[in-house]
This record gives structure tokens, C-alpha cells and sequence, in this order.
């Protein structure tokens, strides 16, 4: 099986979980993290899948960062991928190698920053990768109809912890129906009304 599969797989099984019958948006969080550390690969990816609900939002506007921004959620992610999960781990460090992605976890202090200190960079190396392969997974579910099947048409907002730039291009790419059409607006304007 391929890791995309695999991954997809790995998705529906969580999804096929969820009972709330007022979900308005699923997270894919990918992101690294500093601590974690994985077959001596420090900064390891890690992915999860969660969801918020109307109820939990209490009313919040339309384009609100309480509405759109992961921090204010649930928090009931369930992980897919982590340096804790040997086998997930095992599978995504064979799919790096099979795709010729190396020095995974490090980044580069000269390409992180523009002169304005802006944040330019793309994570550590094999975040952006992982990232944009969920991202593609997304796609494929809402293409398929899973999601719109299960949910309605709801977005699959494709994210790290800080919404770095990319965010914008991946969960654009996971929703190809413009089901994100409401949290990209929200997004561009930085989570305000």
C-alpha cells in the first residue's frame, strides 16, 4: 500500500469515529515539533486530525479567528503521525527516502527571514513535503465525496501551529469545491471581522 493510501486509510478510520452532528471544519495539523525527536532525527513532523463544531464556536461571526483559528478549537486531535507512533514514523521516514527528501527536521537560519524579518521559510526540512502530501489526501477525500458525504460541504483546513504563508496554498489545494472559501477570506484578513 502506498503511504498516501495508507494515510487516507489511517484519516477514515478517525473520521469514521466522530458522532457530533454539527461539525463545521476538520484540521489536519502537520507541524514539527522542537522536543520530539526520532531515530536521532530531531524537529520529527507530526500529523493529526480533529474537527470543531457549531456549538463549540457559541455564535462567533463568519470570518472570527474563534471560529477559524485552531487555537480556540477543541483541541481533539488525534495523531497519525508522530515520533510516537514507530510504525507511522517508520512508514514516513521509507516515503522521505523513496522521494529523495534529506536532513529532515533542519532548517536554514539564511532562508527562514526576508530582510524585514518576515518569515519566509517552509518548516524544517520535510515539513513542507509532509504537509503538502495531506494537503493532496484532503483533495482526494473532498474529490471523492467522503467528506461531503459525511459532513456537508465543509472545508478540511490544511494547517501548522502559527498559519505560516503556505497554509493558504495547501488548504486551497485540499479543497478543490472552494469549501475553505470562508476560512481563506478569514485567513487573509488576519482572523478579523
Amino acid at each position: 500500500m502506498s503511504f498516501n493510501r495508507l494515510i487516507e486509510e489511517k484519516i477514515k478510520n478517525v473520521i469514521s469515529s466522530w458522532n457530533e452532528n454539527d461539525i463545521y471544519a476538520i484540521s489536519f495539523l502537520v507541524h514539527s515539533d522542537e522536543l520530539s525527536s526520532y531515530k536521532g532525527i530531531t524537529n520529527f513532523p507530526e500529523f493529526s486530525v480533529g474537527y470543531n463544531t457549531e456549538s463549540e464556536c457559541d455564535g462567533s461571526s463568519e470570518l472570527s479567528e474563534e471560529r477559524w483559528n485552531y487555537a480556540f478549537w477543541l483541541q481533539n486531535n488525534e495523531t497519525i503521525i508522530s515520533s510516537e507512533k514507530s510504525d507511522m514514523a517508520d512508514d514516513l521516514l521509507k516515503w522521505y527516502s523513496e522521494n529523495g527528501i534529506v536532513d529532515i527536521g533542519v532548517e536554514s537560519e539564511e532562508q527562514m527571514y526576508d530582510s524585514e524579518f518576515n518569515y519566509i521559510g517552509k518548516g524544517p526540512n520535510g515539513l513542507i513535503e509532509l504537509l503538502n502530501l495531506v494537503s493532496d489526501v484532503a483533495r482526494k477525500l473532498q474529490l471523492e465525496g467522503y467528506i461531503k458525504e459525511r459532513f456537508g460541504h465543509i472545508p478540511i483546513i490544511v494547517h501548522d501551529l502559527e498559519y505560516s504563508w503556505f497554509i493558504a496554498e495547501a488548504t486551497k489545494n485540499a479543497n478543490p469545491y472552494g469549501e475553505a472559501d470562508t476560512f481563506l477570506k478569514a485567513f487573509d484578513n488576519g482572523f478579523e471581522d
